[in-house]
């Protein structure tokens, strides 16, 4: 059959047809050994599948043409497809990318089979080797392996071309909530075995020691020769053959001339078992013996002995309720799109891991493999989910009986290729695809082939949490309202672990409430945690002049999440296409360059490994880990007073057992006035994540309670000077205080309707209209009123002239219309050149009311230039929040102090809130020479309402009388 034969089949518009000539999945290691194949290859992309071939171009595999070619860009779609045809329809206009090279087939294989490896094709892959047609795969995130032993010479070379077709039957189930890409995008390997040879390894490791090895062997000549035996060992113990395995497999008539099956087994004695805290791992040889002894075949595991089970409404590692404290991850890079390094995926696990995450989901599909074996490693909880998603056609397809192989052969070579990974502890059969037989009959080949792990699939537990027929052992809703989980807990009718897929969407300034959200869970028995929508902003890099990718030589183009100059962001629109879901696509807690967002730091201290009470004198260490004491960390007292002081002192973490907690002594007298005690707690020695003396967490407690401070009594000083408007004029400052309540919306402001109803109310254009100013003594009182949709708002503004300085009261009466506003509070600008900022109050983090358990309270100081933060679509950003005073001030030590009244919501940059509004991308933005500073008495809360709940209703800034006051002096 020619590849013109082939083509004309049109295999990509028809889901019955999932493979050909593929080999069935396993996990047998083939790494060893292995001639890769990555590199340039020749390229040309055409227009369709049906395409004349045009002139050949260079491209590099592993990658995407879509951050490479230039004439394919990258397109962002959440839930609609990117184009109209309906399934299993694709659109005329298809690229196609033709890939061809040649290989030196190594004369050492003669008489070996040889088999090709292509990592992952997105989404069509057909492959041809000197000319002649070898197989076709779907399922753009797993390997597809094809047998070339009949059509390849040892010693000579050999041509292969795969054609790569964008579009096909199967983007209906791969319509994920990421970049559209297309191409070769993981490793291209070719291997060679003997004849005889290892077809599957299953390890099954309980936590007591007990191991269980089953293999199949096959043999490419077709009968299986006599006398093969199979053996294994782990860290040197050998593992016995299981005899009656055997046995009965013979004469169950199991073991043929075609397949063999063998069974080891042993017990590990004084074994350590794995858990994500402590991550062991053991080494497993298993070979196979042709009847002389010789080995035909051998396959390397790392094997961590652990058991998962659901009990009740538990879900159990190694016996103990575990919290899974998860962030969704996709295998993303800004430069390379969907291909991504070792190293890029080790980088991503320590920052997790840092951060305080044990668990991952595999949004939403497999991962490149070596994720799996860095889980493993550095330790976490695996949710591996199937490349299952028909989020624009989800109802039908679900029961479409056309796709019911697709869906089967997706879950189950999932399973077969990551069955044998400790980290793995759930099976997830998918994303946004309704609920159907098609999942059932998935779900039934996993329960058969892996009873040792449950089952989700949030579409079916979205119908019911309790019901116990449906196909998901967990209740893993996506985006509920945690009182909502709370009810349900104590209702009595919950039969499954509440632990959501999705929670706490992280779109731009956001994740509020996620303290409180933790603090349910952890108060609830039922409840254990959910995943984080999600570890990446998708951000690409892109130039500005040209619109294009900048592709794999843009490295150093970025730092500390921000672009170079001339490059951007790119998001959903960003490369021209019509059809796109704008910023959606930055949602994720770390930038595209991985800098942790504020919100990480938010995570590290509640999913903290140790925390603080303090109580009627008594402080309490507790150790917040389920299999691990606090020997591996190291820590430091740290003693914060109100007049600057910071005293430090040695501690010792007490030998505390996982879950208890120990009471410990005081390390200073408390004293007057208001002091907190942090506990800054660092690793002890190295860590696979972490170097010694890394941050672990810094948790902190109140001792001294603050004394109201006494307004200051006027007293002789400059007099208040107002121009014309009745605005202050001040030598310091270039826009004069003014009420503010609006803030450049976030993106939840945005999707969640606040910012639409701020816009009809009018406060980003209020309009001052003095109503009185008077003179009481050395006093002098304005009163402004600001017309909204919903009432006029009365303003009075008192200033008052004291030592050094100026007082400044003011109170707002919002009508009871204004309901929801974004802050009740003060902005000026100040001149240029006050460019260093120290303040007493939360940081150095960025900080929100609803978002501030990660900002201990202190003495910070940072350049203003990095108070804002970029998140990738401009918005109200760099607040810090419960600040009591600070001081902007200039290379000389000129400048200003600010002192609340009582602390408050702070934020100081370079721009206004309208620039702010105004910008797509920052380098729209053009910062102020001098700085925009907001003094907020009430800022509401950010709560995660672009995708999910909204703020609680104590973060809200309600109608009234709002007052506050604040005192102006000049260094």
């Amino acid at each position: 059959m020619r590849r013109d034969h082939l083509i004309a089949l049109r295999p990509w518009e028809a889901p019955e047809v999932t493979s050909w000539g593929r080999l069935a999945m396993n996990a047998v290691d083939r790494r060893s050994g292995a001639l890769s194949l990555d590199g340039s290859w020749h390229f040309q992309l055409l227009p369709s599948p049906m395409g004349c071939s045009g002139e050949w171009t260079r491209t590099e595999v592993p990658g995407t043409w879509t951050t490479q070619s230039g004439d394919d860009l990258p397109q962002y779609t959440n839930a609609q497809m990117p184009w109209g045809e309906f399934p299993p329809a694709s659109p005329a206009a298809n690229p196609t990318g033709i890939y061809e090279r040649s290989v030196d087939i190594p004369a050492e294989w003669a008489g070996r089979r040889i088999v090709l490896q292509v990592g992952a094709a997105e989404s069509v892959l057909l492959v041809h080797v000197n000319g002649k047609p070898v197989g076709i795969s779907k399922d753009s995130h797993l390997a597809a392996e094809f047998d070339l032993s009949d059509v390849v010479r040892p010693g000579d070379p050999a041509t292969v071309r795969f054609t790569v077709v964008k579009w096909s039957d199967a983007s209906h189930i791969e319509d994920q909530d990421q970049w559209w890409h297309a191409g070769i995008t993981r490793s291209v390997l070719l291997y060679a075995t003997d004849p005889l040879y290892l077809a599957d390894v299953t390890v099954r490791a309980r936590r007591d020691g007990r191991l269980r090895v089953d293999c199949q062997v096959r043999d490419a000549a077709g009968p299986l020769p006599p006398g093969w035996y199979v053996t294994g060992a782990v860290d040197g113990q050998l593992l016995a053959q299981d005899t009656e395995f055997d046995r009965f497999n013979a004469e169950d008539m199991r073991v043929s001339d075609f397949l063999g099956e063998a069974r080891l087994r042993g017990t590990v004695e004084n074994v350590w078992p794995w858990s994500a805290e402590t991550p062991e791992l053991y080494d497993l040889t298993v070979r196979l013996h042709r009847a002389d002894g010789s080995v035909a075949d051998t396959s390397h595991h790392r094997v961590g002995f652990r058991d998962v089970e659901i009990h009740g409404r538990d879900l159990l590692v190694n016996g103990e309720r575990v919290y899974i404290r998860g962030v969704n991850r996709h295998d993303f890079h800004p430069l390379t799109g969907r291909t991504v390094t070792t190293e890029d995926m080790r980088a991503d696990l320590v920052v997790m891991k840092r951060f305080g995450f044990n668990a991952i989901r595999t949004a939403h599909y497999p991962n490149d493999p070596t994720l799996y074996d860095l889980a493993d490693e550095l330790g976490f909880y695996v949710v591996d989910e199937a490349n299952i998603e028909s989020h624009d056609h989800a109802h039908e397809i679900a029961d479409d009986p056309r796709y019911l192989p697709a869906f089967v052969d997706r879950v189950s070579r999932m399973v077969l290729r990551d069955k044998n990974h400790p980290s793995v502890i759930i099976w997830s059969l998918g994303n946004e695809s309704d609920y159907g037989a098609n999942h059932d009959a998935a779900a039934g080949w996993v329960r058969r082939h892996d009873p040792t792990r449950p089952i989700q699939y949030e579409g079916a537990a979205k119908l019911d949490w309790a019901d116990l027929t449906l196909a998901s052992d967990i209740a893993c809703p996506m985006y509920a309202p945690i009182e909502d989980c709370v009810a349900h807990a104590r209702s009595g009718k919950q039969t499954k672990p509440i632990i959501q897929c999705e929670y706490s969407h992280a779109m731009g300034n956001s994740n509020g409430t996620l303290a409180d959200t933790w603090a349910a869970i952890e108060s609830t028995p039922g409840l254990q945690g959910g995943f984080i929508w999600e570890f990446w902003d998708h951000g690409i890099l892109q130039r500005v002049n040209d619109g294009r990718p900048v592709g794999r030589g843009g490295a150093g183009l970025y730092e500390h999440g921000v672009a170079a100059p001339g490059h951007r962001w790119a998001y959903g629109g960003d490369f021209g296409e019509t059809i796109h879901d704008g910023a959606f696509i930055a949602d994720g807690v770390v930038f595209p360059d991985r800098t942790p967002k504020p919100v990480m730091y938010e995570h590290r201290e509640i999913a903290a490994p140790v925390r603080l009470t303090h109580h009627q004198d008594v402080l309490l260490v507790h150790n917040r880990q389920h299999f691990r004491g606090l020997e591996w960390l190291a820590a430091e007292w740290r003693l914060v007073l109100a007049d600057g002081t910071t005293l430090t002192a040695p501690a010792e973490l007490p030998d505390v057992l996982p879950g208890e907690s120990a009471a410990v002594p005081l390390p200073f007298p408390v004293p007057e006035g208001e002091s907190w005690l942090t506990l800054r707690v660092t690793t002890a020695d190295d860590e696979a994540w972490a170097p010694l003396g890394t941050e672990v967490c810094l948790p902190q407690v109140r001792l001294g309670t603050a004394v109201a401070d006494a307004a200051p009594e006027p007293a002789a000083g400059p007099a208040v000077t107002l121009d014309a408007d009745a605005l202050l004029v001040h030598p310091l400052l270039t826009a004069a205080p003014v009420l503010s309540l609006w803030r450049a919306p976030t993106d939840n402001d945005e999707l969640g309707g606040m910012a639409a109803r701020w816009h009809d109310w009018g406060l980003d254009e209020l309009v001052r209209k003095v109503v009185d100013v008077r003179e009481e003594g050395s006093r002098v009182v304005v009163v402004a009123e600001y017309a909204t949709g919903a009432g006029p708002v009365r303003h009075e503004q008192v200033f008052t002239p004291v030592a050094g300085g100026l007082r400044v009261e003011e109170s707002a009466e919002l009508p009871e219309g204004l309901d929801d506003v974004a802050r009740v509070g003060t902005v000026f600008e100040t001149v240029a050149g006050l460019d260093v900022l120290d303040w007493y109050g939360q940081g150095p983090w960025e900080s929100y009311p609803d978002r501030s358990t990660g900002a201990p309270v202190g003495h910070h100081s940072l350049p203003v230039d990095e108070l804002f933060t970029p998140y990738l679509r401009p918005q109200e950003s760099g607040g810090r929040h419960g600040v009591r005073r600070f001081t902007l001030s200039a290379p000389d030590a000129t400048g200003l102090t600010v002192e609340l009244g009582a602390p408050g919501q702070v934020s100081v940059n370079r721009y206004r809130a309208e620039d702010l509004a105004a910008a797509a991308h920052h380098d729209e933005l053009v910062p102020r020479p001098g700085c925009v500073v907001h003094l907020d008495a009430a800022h509401r809360g950010l709560g995660t309402a672009s995708c999910g709940p909204d703020t609680s209703a104590e973060y809200l800034v309600a109608p009234g009388t709002h007052r506050w006051a604040w005192t102006l002096r000049v260094l």
